[in-house]
């Protein structure tokens, strides 16, 4: 298979509320990895955020008939866009996910598959949440490994030790909300739009002039526990608290609103930074790597860079477009996996919506 001289990858992505598909491109694959040179000839989502909004959250049979809906129009626009290419692989996330939205995508990919003749690659959503900061080269990639990658979305708050591509250890996970679940739940008590990660830090953004009273601060939770988990359920249900005990008049006005936005960021940002940090000290981490959707926070983004320079080690991140669910990320991954020869017959193609790294 590396005997080719590029590679045309069509991505599918259906893992929760997004119908995603993207054609990638990768030219000098004879070279060392790192040096080939990636196109995006594509990358095509339809969002289904408005027609959860009123649920405040996604409905996975909802979002099931969105994506059966939306999936060929996606497809012919990511097509027509990337100029109806030859293609020669196609990879498809297989898990985790929302099972019903996770079945529309394999079906599609399956059914193209088997029409087509191609060789398809089951891909880890967590996985690509990691592998898209490899999209650009890297010519020095003795000089990453081991990292320490925090995935960190709506469904997902992992960290996870990377000893190179394709080998990892989960190291901690949430035990119960995941932080983007969390801005979300929050965002609703608020009486802010869905979703509420983007929300909560426009409210919060506008909120300068003085920090929380004693009263007022909200909850690290875990922080100072030594091992690498997180629980951010207690802080949604201490904002709920804190706002069901303050008066109507002062909980409904904007400046309560941007004062609690800005100190859930505040909490959630420094135990995801605090733990990340902590886990490059155990395992001499030399890179910090980010993804998923909450990545795009810039708060947090700031506060990692900040601490990876203080720990001297690298620090990667992708472009926000990249942080969420996208089909790009899905075809950086089939891609490294076809580079290991990892590609399966359209039948042995199955979901897992718990599937692990």
């Amino acid at each position: 298979m590396r005997k080719k001289e590029s590679l045309t990858i069509l991505a599918i992505e259906t893992s929760c509320d997004d119908t995603c598909v993207a054609i990638l491109r990768i030219r000098n694959l004879e070279l060392e990895i790192g040096n080939w040179k990636l196109e995006i000839l594509s990358n095509i989502a339809s969002s289904q955020a408005k027609v959860h909004a009123k649920y405040g959250g996604v409905y996975p049979t909802l979002a099931k008939r969105e994506h059966q809906r939306n999936i060929v129009p996606v497809l012919e626009t990511a097509l027509k866009k990337a100029r109806n290419p030859e293609i020669n692989l196609i990879a498809v996330t297989v898990g985790p996910g929302l099972e019903p939205c996770l079945w529309v995508g394999v079906n599609f990919a399956r059914a193209i598959s088997r029409e087509l003749k191609l060789p398809i690659v089951p891909v880890n959503h967590i996985e690509a949440h990691i592998l898209v900061n490899f999209q650009f080269p890297i010519s020095n990639f003795q000089n990453i490994f081991p990292a320490i990658c925090l995935v960190v979305s709506g469904g997902h708050t992992q960290l996870i030790l990377m000893k190179e591509i394709g080998k990892y250890k989960l190291i901690g996970e949430t035990r119960d909300d995941a932080a983007g679940e969390c801005f979300d739940k929050v965002a609703r008590i608020l009486g802010l739009k869905y979703p509420g990660g983007p929300e909560i830090e426009k409210m919060a953004k506008k909120f300068k002039s003085q920090k929380f009273t004693s009263s007022q601060k909200l909850p690290r939770p875990m922080i100072h526990q030594k091992n690498y988990d997180f629980s951010f359920s207690g802080l949604k249900t201490a904002v709920l608290y804190h706002y069901q005990e303050t008066p109507p008049k002062i909980r409904n006005s904007k400046r309560y609103i941007q004062k609690m936005a800005f100190e859930v960021q505040e909490a959630i940002v420094e135990v995801l930074v605090s733990k990340t940090a902590r886990a490059v000290k155990e395992y001499k981490g030399k890179t910090i790597i980010l993804g998923g959707g909450v990545a795009a926070n810039q708060k947090l983004r700031r506060e990692m860079r900040k601490k990876a320079k203080e720990l001297n080690c690298n620090f990667l991140v992708p472009k926000a477009k990249f942080c969420v669910d996208n089909a790009v990320m899905v075809g950086m991954t089939g891609f490294f996996h076809w580079l290991r020869g990892e590609v399966k017959d359209w039948k042995k193609i199955k979901v897992n919506a718990n599937l692990k790294i």
